[in-house]
């Protein structure tokens, strides 16, 4: 499959605006990844590792220290290649005045999209985000779960090829999250290629085919999530059995249980939840350099109790 993203030994460091030797934060180091045409890839990692910037990098709103980024076979600042993306940031940073119909519209004009054809794509995206009968209300009289579905009916308005979703659950309610994988589900079947972004580790595992685990602007594991999350090292049973062992064990339960009933013999897998925290935690006990959150720790928190004590 072609790669529609490739990164390659990409590096961000952040400096002193005043005094430039003076280094505040190597956000992505030497990050190579690839992102295959008409997947779902994951960016996964703990507050401050470098998601955020990673993306940015790759949308070209920041310039690499060292290493590059090819979006579609070009720089990622080439408008050939904007005009292609879409983008739903962390934060849905809305026109409050503006309706869901108004603000489609703009943006749509933004793209150049002709009228009719405007019209027409606004219609489909608010009845795609279950906004149709809130089309000419004011967005600042919305809830945060109502202004993200506007967002991410903004980042389709042009039909986008590839597409970024920064935290797009957020605010949602049960509803409105099945509803976002359902979508991201439908987006792959159409060819898009997805990004996403997100805290979530249950909606990462339902949709997602591929992830990256990033750990102080580093990828520490990257793959697969099927593969990733088959724990080889875990058994049912807690001998190790041969093929023949096996095979004997499946004898038994036909013998017991009927031969009609279907029998599977496969390896023993975790939740993605649990394999990203064993992965996190390992780069925590090497002491890999960070410049996000880092273990929590509970010492030193006397002042919470003070004057409150019996």
């Amino acid at each position: 499959m072609d790669a529609v993203i490739r990164t390659v030994g990409l590096t961000k460091t952040f400096r002193h605006p005043l005094f430039p030797w003076l280094v505040r934060a190597r956000a992505v180091r030497d990050l190579s990844i690839e992102v295959l045409r008409g997947e779902v890839f994951a960016l996964l990692g703990p507050n401050g590792s470098g998601k955020s910037t990673t993306i940015k990098l790759v949308l070209g709103l920041l310039r690499p220290t060292s290493g590059e980024a090819r979006v579609f076979g070009e720089a990622p600042q080439s408008l050939r290649v904007k005009r292609r993306i879409g983008y739903l940031p962390e934060e849905s940073w809305l026109y409050p005045y503006l309706t869901p119909d108004e603000v489609l519209d703009y943006f749509g004009r933004l793209f150049g999209i002709a009228r009719a054809e405007r019209r027409r794509r606004i219609d489909a995206l608010l009845d795609l985000v279950g906004l149709t009968r809130q089309r000419r209300r004011a967005i600042g009289e919305f809830s945060k779960g109502m202004q993200r579905r506007v967002a991410l009916a903004q980042c389709l308005i042009n039909s986008p090829d590839l597409i970024f979703l920064d935290e797009p659950t957020s605010g949602l309610d049960a509803i409105g999250i099945a509803e976002v994988k359902d979508l991201i589900r439908r987006l792959r079947a159409l060819g898009k290629t997805v990004v996403l972004s997100s805290h979530r580790m249950a909606d990462v595992e339902d949709v997602c085919d591929r992830l990256t685990i990033l750990y102080g602007g580093r990828s520490r594991v990257s793959g697969p999530i099927q593969e990733l999350v088959e724990a080889d090292n875990l058994r049912q049973i807690t001998a190790a059995l041969d093929d023949d062992t096996v095979q004997a064990i499946l004898d038994l339960i036909h013998e017991r249980a009927g031969a009609e009933r279907e029998v599977v013999v496969a390896p023993a897998r975790e939740r993605l939840e649990s394999f990203f925290l064993r992965v996190v935690n390992d780069a925590r006990r090497e002491q890999a350099e960070t410049s996000g959150a880092e273990d929590s720790k509970v010492a030193g928190l006397d002042f919470l109790t003070d004057g409150r004590s019996e």
